[in-house]
């Protein structure tokens, strides 16, 4: 009898888009490991295949970036020492040579390609790394995507550093908050918006030096009256009608990064404010593989943990993709899968 696992698997039902079946344990190609996974995070692109707004959507499959787990078998003898570690996973898939833009056949885990939210995981044992000690599985599945897409972010592109000013947009989710708290670990000055006040207030809690609800009118005359002369550094993740107004407030020779678009189509933006500022407007996705090493090291350096919205199991994992969608959350959604 062939042995079976639990996954959450996408499929081309649009009735049920999404469901918790059973499926062959994978079966280990040479130069893999497997995982029992113990705990799995969500992201908004997981979200996004579950409505069918991805691009290259295959089905079925199993969704899920981030994870943690044990290694419980390898494909070679050389890797043996694998066994018995707990580990996350690097979810690049061909990041390639260079490492400033990824190659043409770049991937992410859990889609084209099976990924976390099963209770076991194959995968190379070159996107292992061992679970930073300080953190529960929980907190360590919580880390790889949005950890290494706000290093990027933060780091590679936005050349964050102590006391320079830098602002956070649609703090709440995964990436918004490591950005923030990346940041700050390296002592810079971090100001925030939200929707809500009371992620506002969780933030300031956490040490931001200023927030504001980007719902209030003039939300960025208040930014403004803080930073007159611009912020080093704005990290966006929305775009939308807010964009022209960010824009105006880089500071000289500042940069805003740009790594999503969920608030749709960027408003108009003064172009010779830009110029004459000599401002960058950059874009931004995930990180290369040294980027990752380096963001768990930081991490690691700075105790930095991150802050997971909900646990659940995995009998309930549809739950909450249904909370990312209502955008509940306040940090990860993490589902346990086993012990």
């Amino acid at each position: 009898m062939t042995a079976t696992m639990r996954a959450l698997v996408l499929q081309e039902d649009a009735q049920e888009r999404l469901k918790l079946v059973e499926r062959p344990l994978p079966t280990l190609q040479p130069g893999q490991a497997l995982v029992k996974m113990q705990a799995a995070a969500l992201n908004h692109r997981d979200q996004w295949c579950r409505m069918g707004m991805y691009p290259g959507l295959r089905y079925p499959s199993i969704l899920g970036s981030d994870g943690c787990g044990v290694v419980v078998e390898v494909a070679e003898a050389a890797h043996q020492h694998w066994v018995g570690k707990t580990v996350v996973m690097n979810p690049n898939v061909n990041w390639g040579e260079n490492p400033d833009f990824q190659s043409f056949n770049y991937s992410i885990l859990g889609m084209p390609t099976d990924g976390t939210l099963a209770e076991y995981l194959a995968i190379g044992v070159d996107r292992l790394y061992e679970k930073p000690a300080y953190l529960t599985v929980e907190q360590a599945a919580a880390v790889p995507l949005a950890g290494l897409t706000a290093y990027r972010a933060v780091f590679a592109k936005g050349k964050v550093a102590a006391g320079k000013s830098v602002l956070v947009t649609g703090i709440g989710g995964g990436v918004a908050i490591f950005a923030f708290q990346f940041a700050q670990a390296v002592g810079a000055k971090v100001y925030v918006t939200s929707g809500s006040e009371q992620k506002l207030q969780k933030m300031m809690e956490m040490g931001a030096t200023f927030g504001v609800n980007y719902k209030n009118q003039g939300w960025d005359k208040e930014l403004q009256k803080k930073e007159p002369f611009g912020f080093h550094t704005i990290v966006d993740s929305a775009g939308g009608e807010g964009f022209e107004a960010l824009a105006k407030m880089i500071g000289p020779a500042g940069t805003m990064v740009v790594y999503g678009t969920t608030a749709g189509k960027p408003s108009p933006i003064n172009l010779p404010r830009l110029f004459f500022s000599q401002a960058t407007i950059t874009g931004s996705t995930m990180g290369n593989d040294q980027e990752f090493a380096d963001m768990l090291q930081l991490m690691t350096t700075h105790q930095i943990v991150p802050l997971v919205s909900s646990v659940r199991p995995l009998a309930e994992g549809i739950t909450a993709f249904d909370e990312m969608h209502a955008g509940q959350q306040f940090g990860k959604l993490v589902i346990r899968i086993s012990e």
